[in-house]
């Protein structure tokens, strides 16, 4: 069995951090088996780097390795991709098509950023984790393979299964032994470290002298957070040995490569706090839809009375409930009952169904529920002005776009004096 120090020189793996140097180790000893593994840690801590150990330590060494983002694959098609498909099984399906986990009989797959994938996919993952099998897209035939399965996440699997996003039961197949990489914060011995050996690569890259940091600018490198890890520290080292003239690097001249804590970077919404602003316009919503049902309960009353004890005794003992509703007591305006309002002009309330239009008291009950919460009469005379006034006087014109006859229009006007 190889070193842990013999596996970070063969893989490149910078650092002597007791996390990482455990995370390697965990690696090597679960090599030998067919165990499925688990890699968490943060974007860009070097994830990948664990399932090409566990492959090259394996006894499915000769066989296939193939890395798969499930990130990048759009949902339409990952099925297709993971599991392959039948010819005609979709539009643009022209030709069987073997799938990864067909190709890869025998090696080793690594499924990278696995709490992206779809649930159905889950389901099939699943079957392939548990028994070996699958079934293309468009087929019904089951197949068999030989597969070592070894999965990446960023994402807190926990919260994941809790919100429905990903299956219990899968996360615990994938899940039989956990490595996690820690973040470089928390390694501070290696950070400047691993900033000289991607100085020094990127100065024989570019064939120019290597940058160097004063005291200063290592303080500075080894206090900033890193939020993107060691993608993030390899970008800096990067952009500076390739804009910066003067090789010294000063922590002024680091600084200004590094965005501010907390500000310039994009930050990442928490699915919690998302939930809870959401949480509070659903709360908003129901207090509005609550409101409006206790409106239309106090209308009904109100018109059930209307109907029962005539208008002006309800009037007189519903004042409070008939400012609530219609915004001013109809006592103190006319209510004429002479002619039922138009309807282009008026959206009247739907009477409830129990009433029988040989009821007495329903024309009256009716007339009621038809009054706006605003005056009627001025949003009358607001709409046949601008009517006229689009159809330059012309009555008739007017009438029909009002949707009601001459006869009544030349009445209304003769009544609001237009």
């Amino acid at each position: 069995m190889e070193s842990v120090q013999a596996i970070k020189q063969r893989f490149e793996i910078i650092g002597n951090d007791p996390k990482l140097n455990r995370a390697i180790e965990k690696a090597i000893q679960v090599a030998p088996t067919d165990i499925s593994v688990l890699v968490a840690g943060e974007s860009g801590v070097g994830k990948e780097s664990i399932p090409k150990i566990i492959h090259s330590l394996s006894h499915r060494k000769h066989g296939k390795y193939i890395a798969v983002n499930c990130g990048a694959i759009p949902e339409g098609t990952i099925d297709s991709e993971l599991f392959g498909h039948e010819k005609g099984a979709f539009t643009g399906a022209t030709s069987t098509r073997e799938g990864y986990f067909e190709v890869a009989d025998g090696g080793t797959i690594f499924l990278d950023e696995v709490g992206e994938l779809p649930l159905t996919t889950q389901v099939r993952l699943l079957r392939v984790l548990e028994n070996g099998e699958f079934i293309k897209v468009g087929s019904s035939q089951v197949q068999k393979t030989d597969v070592r399965i070894v999965a990446a996440t960023n994402v807190n699997m926990f919260d994941a299964i809790e919100k429905g996003k990903f299956r219990e039961d899968l996360y615990y197949r994938l899940s039989t032994v956990d490595i996690t990489l820690p973040p470089l914060r928390e390694r501070k011995d290696d950070i400047h470290l691993l900033f000289r050996k991607f100085a020094s690569d990127f100065a024989h890259k570019y064939k120019m002298p290597p940058i160097k940091l004063d005291d200063n600018a290592v303080h500075f490198l080894l206090q900033f957070r890193w939020s993107g890890n060691i993608r993030q520290l390899r970008n800096v080292a990067e952009q500076i040995s390739v804009l910066e003239t003067n090789r010294d690097i000063s922590a002024a001249t680091l600084q200004s490569y590094l965005p501010a804590e907390g500000s310039q970077l994009p930050s990442v919404i928490k699915d919690k706090k998302s939930e809870s602003d959401f949480s509070n316009e659903r709360e908003i919503l129901y207090k509005v839809l609550f409101d409006m049902k206790s409106d239309l309960n106090d209308l009904k009353k109100l018109t059930l009375e209307l109907m029962q004890n005539g208008n002006a005794k309800v009037q007189e003992n519903n004042k409070n409930l008939i400012q609530k509703i219609y915004g001013s007591n109809p006592s103190d305006s006319e209510i004429s009952f002479e002619e039922q309002p138009n309807v282009a002009l008026i959206t009247k309330p739907k009477v409830e169904e129990h009433f029988e239009e040989n009821d007495d008291n329903f024309t009256f009950a009716e007339t009621v529920e038809e009054e706006e919460i605003l005056k009627l009469e001025e949003k009358e005379i607001e709409l046949i002005k601008k009517s006229l006034e689009k159809n330059k006087g012309k009555r008739k014109a007017a009438a029909d776009e009002l949707g009601i006859s001459e006869r009544t229009l030349y009445r209304k006007i003769k009544q609001f004096d237009l």
